[in-house]
């Protein structure tokens, strides 16, 4: 070969190690920011659910008749709120999360429906959600 092939030929191959290089740059940056991205979807859903529950914890530590209204946000997707014993239990994209409710007497058929208001009533049964 001559000169001028040579340096053809590690031209190229210099071009293709930086090529290399980058598509691995590339897919670390694209991981990372799923990460982020899962952690945020995560974390906002959190605090729905502990904002609920401090709500149901207002409602029951006040006296007989207290109410309040709450609205679920609709922007977060479509996620669902149930109740288990003491249980307060989100579930949205195939995720659960849940938080605990200390001594709040609440139906266990109760179901809330993000992007929806519910009204939370203390009587002398417990908590009802309507």
């Amino acid at each position: 070969m001559d000169d001028k092939g040579f340096i053809s030929i590690e031209y190229l191959f210099a071009l293709f190690i930086i090529v290399i290089i980058a598509c691995g740059m590339l897919f670390f940056t694209q991981a990372s920011l799923s990460s982020s991205f899962n952690i945020e979807d995560g974390a906002s859903h959190r605090m729905i659910l502990d904002s609920v529950a401090n709500q149901i914890a207002q409602v029951n530590s006040n006296g007989v008749g207290y109410s309040k209204i709450i609205r679920l946000p609709s922007d977060m997707g479509y996620y669902e709120l149930t109740f288990n014993k003491n249980r307060l239990i989100m579930e949205y994209d195939g995720k659960k999360g849940e938080t605990i409710i200390p001594i709040a007497n609440i139906d266990h058929d109760t179901r809330l429906v993000s992007g929806r208001s519910y009204m939370i009533t203390k009587t002398d049964e417990g908590i009802v959600i309507t």
